[in-house]
């Protein structure tokens, strides 16, 4: 079976927007990773907010350190959104050609998403953990990618994988949103663009960035409890990362990171109560919807540019093969030309 067109194109695009979004705004994501990633107590927290964060980063003269990680994020981004697109597009053309309809309603685009995602969380859960154990490391003390991964079992690669297999349901929920929403507003009149007769319809730029923000905020709201717990997972330290205690804590030598999902939900309702599954909302969806926006915008304006490349690239691949023929049969159809115009010759 040969590549999906359209599938390719919507991967390459999703891919571009995405280490393009993730470089802009990694400074903020990595404030929000370690303010999320704190378990507090009721009487004493490290991090107020995100400007906590960066005050310390100022503070130890580590600015710089707010991009570390940002060569495994970028990687596991380019990855993650290829493969989700590619597969979103994918399974979609094949629920669409299986139920012989023209577009598909919001229970399937949501299990379409799922698929999608659980196809990205399998390739790409090693670099996720990866990049969030980067992020959460004291400043100016992160490892890299082969220190962080020589040694490693399969079972620390992946941890935290049920909670980001749940988490599936958040970009589902984010492209059902943007896609059902995208369905209804390109009309003639709409703002919408086409650029030629099988090229992808798109919104416009600030239609895009507005419409990519909205649906990030209902998916971020709906699933904000697992993101949580998956962020306090993830961020399990090496003794040596830690930063020392304060001496009112008693002998405790460094912070506890539970590994597993039911443990950490336990530890966060104890340390934090009910509440403390959505510390962080605010930062979170600061970050994650300028992000999703500028993917979204960004993927909607390459996937035209992809859209010509990928044009001209079947063309000159058709080319070159009809090129390379008639390179194979010269050796034949040469000899044959020249009888036939010396016997036209003759003949006239």
């Amino acid at each position: 079976m040969g590549v999906d067109f359209e599938s390719l194109v919507e991967a390459t695009s999703g891919a571009v927007g995405g280490v393009v979004s993730t470089s802009i705004l990694y400074p903020l994501d990595t404030c929000k990773t370690k303010f999320q990633a704190e378990l507090r107590t009721r009487t004493a927290q490290k991090y107020g907010s995100l400007l906590d964060v960066l005050r310390e980063a100022i503070a130890k003269r580590q600015l710089l350190s707010l991009y570390q990680g940002l060569g495994t994020k970028s990687i596991q981004s380019v990855i993650s959104q290829f493969v989700y697109f590619y597969g979103y597009s994918f399974f979609r053309q094949l629920y669409l050609r299986w139920a012989k309809v023209k577009h598909m309603g919001t229970g399937a685009n949501l299990a379409v998403g799922v698929v999608a995602g659980a196809c990205t969380v399998l390739v790409t859960q090693p670099l996720d953990t990866a990049s969030s154990q980067m992020q959460t490391s004291s400043f100016g003390k992160s490892k890299g990618l082969c220190s962080i991964m020589t040694g490693r079992t399969w079972k620390e690669a992946y941890v935290g994988i049920g909670v980001s297999l749940l988490l599936t349901f958040n970009p589902a929920i984010q492209y059902t949103v943007f896609e059902q929403t995208k369905r209804r507003m390109l009309r003639p009149d709409s703002g919408s663009k086409q650029l030629a007769e099988g090229a992808p319809v798109v919104l416009s730029a600030f239609r895009a960035f507005i419409l990519g923000a909205f649906s990030k905020t209902v998916a971020t709201v709906l699933t904000y409890p697992a993101i949580r717990v998956k962020t306090v997972i993830q961020a399990a330290e090496s003794e040596e990362d830690q930063e020392p205690q304060p001496q009112q804590e008693g002998p405790r030598t460094r912070k506890v990171f539970p590994t597993k999902l039911l443990p950490a939900a336990i530890a966060i309702w104890q340390q934090e109560g009910p509440f403390g599954f959505y510390h962080g909302l605010e930062a979170q969806i600061l970050k994650t919807i300028l992000g999703a926006a500028l993917m979204l915008m960004i993927k909607e304006k390459a996937s035209q540019v992809t859209w010509r490349v990928m044009v001209l690239l079947r063309r000159w691949s058709l080319l070159g093969k009809s090129r390379l023929t008639q390179l194979k049969l010269a050796p034949i159809v040469r000899p044959v030309a020249v009888a036939g115009v010396a016997i036209t010759s003759q003949v006239s």
